[in-house]
């Protein structure tokens, strides 16, 4: 009878340490990574073709493009692993990384502007729609995975399973951050009297 008590009062206490919550949101937060990482990498494999497209136009500004293609080579190169998610340093590495590629290619598309003829190349308009999608696809990713991580570490921080979180060494994850915070949050001076 004694043993039964122990088990029963084992089996009570397990249920409400929060471990099985744990291993749920821990699935769903390498999952939400694993969409992000998907659209990276067809951001990624947009870029050889849009690049060839606007090499077709001789005037274009070589610069802008040996900017996208480092910025393309950059990303890549960064091996990112499961791993990647709960080491902040990697973590900021490769969303420092994603960031200079999309500058890389928000630059190339303001240039594109001052070439009628590529503007009206029907790959290249193609190819900038996809891009458009794509570069929509990983802001929806990327939320879903903010959101699964903020559930995660409120999990990690909350009375009583911070206890198990301790004891089982599931610390916070990373997230994702804005590079640029103190210039967004300055507001835009707009002068109506400039010509």
């Amino acid at each position: 009878m004694k043993r039964w008590f122990l088990i029963l009062i084992t089996a009570l206490t397990l249920t409400g340490c929060g471990y099985n919550d744990f291993q749920r949101l821990d699935e769903q937060t390498k999952s939400a990574w694993s969409e992000v990482l998907n659209q990276y990498q067809r951001r990624a494999d947009l870029v050889p073709n849009i690049v060839a497209t606007v090499k077709g136009e001789a005037a274009f500004e070589q610069d802008t493009l040996t900017k996208v293609i480092e910025a393309r080579s950059r990303a890549t190169s960064i091996q990112v692993t499961p791993e990647t998610l709960n080491d902040p340093a990697a973590f900021n590495k490769f969303q420092a990384a994603q960031g200079e590629l999309g500058s890389a290619l928000s630059r190339l598309m303001v240039v594109v502007e001052q070439y009628p003829n590529l503007k009206a190349n029907q790959a290249f308009s193609d190819l900038r729609v996809q891009l458009e999608g794509t570069e929509n696809r990983i802001t929806v990713a990327r939320n879903r995975y903010i959101q699964t991580v903020q559930e995660y570490n409120v999990l990690a921080r909350s009375f009583p399973s911070n206890l198990t979180a301790m004891v089982f060494s599931y610390s916070p994850k990373a997230n994702f951050s804005v590079q640029n915070e103190a210039a967004i949050s300055a507001p835009p001076v707009v002068d109506f009297n400039k010509k």
